[in-house]
């Protein structure tokens, strides 16, 4: 039987961890959007994000020629700080989905179901490295559609298993009020 990977963490720390986590996502929050500033304009209108899921070549290289100097600067400081992002959302999210499968759905299917969500938060993370390195490829000048394409999909992969995870999430917080302790 799968557990969640938080299942040995003792309840009386995971309001801790969950507290010092949420710290460390709004510090990496901000701190993303800004180096995500300078990389916004009409080529790029979602910054960092546009040129995660810009899927060509021809695409990513006309984000790359948008962005001056400076702005490349900052999305090679974007991408150095995400890989240490990544660390902080998956074990927040995860965590935040351990503690609600525990608290709203003990039983049954959905309870399985939230063990797998707590696991697949890590792939979501996973996923984000190897697009992380794609980016960093293109970003240093290695202009491949491998590298554009290796961007896109393990971007949009990474998004769907989020997406699931905070649906998860918000999905259990409907249902939070009406359980009896």
């Amino acid at each position: 039987m799968l557990n969640s990977p938080f299942h040995k963490l003792p309840k009386s720390s995971e309001k801790k961890w969950t507290i010092i986590l949420f710290v460390f996502l709004v510090v990496f929050i901000v701190l993303m959007r800004f180096f995500d500033a300078p990389l916004k304009n009409e080529i790029s209108p979602n910054g960092i994000v546009s040129f995660e899921l810009a899927k060509t070549l021809s695409k990513s290289e006309a984000i790359l020629n948008s962005w001056d100097d400076s702005a490349i600067a900052s999305a090679k400081n974007s991408m150095m700080a995400d890989f240490l992002f990544l660390v902080v959302y998956s074990f927040f999210i995860s965590l935040i989905v351990h503690r609600l499968n525990n608290r709203v759905w003990k039983k049954g299917f959905v309870y399985q179901f939230g063990k797998i969500v707590c696991w697949l938060i890590f792939v979501a993370a996973f996923f984000d490295v190897i697009e992380n390195i794609a980016l960093v490829r293109l970003l240093y000048g290695d202009l491949r559609q491998l590298w554009s394409s290796i961007g896109y999909y393990f971007a949009m992969m990474k998004f769907g298993l989020l997406l699931l995870g905070i649906f998860f999430i918000l999905m259990s917080l409907v249902v939070l009020p009406f359980k009896k302790e």
